[in-house]
């Protein structure tokens, strides 16, 4: 994964300065109010994985506390960019989703929008995930996911090959079960956009 991450940083150091350009139409076409469902459930102590250039920064509610994590140094500068326009803190990390720079239970809240499409291991992540919330903590996720609709899908894996050559962006992969896998409790779940788009909320487990 370390070698790949390599990769990944590679491309988004190309990617960063057309990053926000390129996501205003996809995100009109697809995410509807999708940031402000995820912002707007956060509580207490909140992680952002893979927080890219901080889109979801506007969305969150005043009184927050907000660490990003993100791979890359570029990313990152646009997101401390993002937050000195709105007048916001908010701590920035680089580092590895699959090792994540937190103790274990770090957390209240962890949020991902359109980032374990991105990662070379989502599974990896996702316990990451599970490790670094404090008992009964939340974890909010957003994502672009392969369609239950079957032309849908042949389209989206022949996209997939040039985007995972462009920004290693999986088109195809469903987060969902591997959230039930890891020991989430599902408390909402919905596919959206002829099932190319799905919303998770689930929590871990009281102690």
């Amino acid at each position: 994964m370390t070698v790949e991450n390599e990769r990944l940083r590679t491309l988004w150091k190309q990617y960063a300065p057309r990053y926000d350009r390129d996501m205003v139409r996809l995100e009109r076409m697809l995410l509807d109010d999708g940031r402000a469902w995820v912002c707007g459930q956060v509580k207490g102590e909140v992680l952002e994985v893979a927080i890219g250039s901080g889109r979801n920064l506007e969305f969150y509610p005043a009184g927050i506390s907000v660490t990003g994590l993100d791979l890359s140094p570029e990313m990152l500068e646009l997101a401390r960019k993002h937050a000195a326009a709105l007048g916001r803190e908010v701590e920035l990390r680089e580092g590895e989703a699959h090792a994540m720079p937190f103790p274990d239970g770090s957390f209240d809240t962890v949020v991902c929008t359109l980032g374990l499409c991105s990662v070379p291991d989502h599974r990896a992540v996702i316990a990451e995930m599970y490790r670094v919330l404090r008992p009964g903590g939340r974890l909010l996720l957003l994502d672009h996911v392969g369609s239950h609709h079957r032309l849908i899908l042949l389209w989206q894996r022949l996209l997939e090959k040039s985007m995972l050559r462009q920004c290693g962006d999986h088109q195809t992969r469903r987060p969902f079960p591997l959230v039930k896998q890891a020991g989430f409790i599902i408390e909402h779940q919905e596919r959206r956009k002829l099932g190319v788009v799905e919303r998770v909320a689930a929590r871990k487990p009281e102690a």
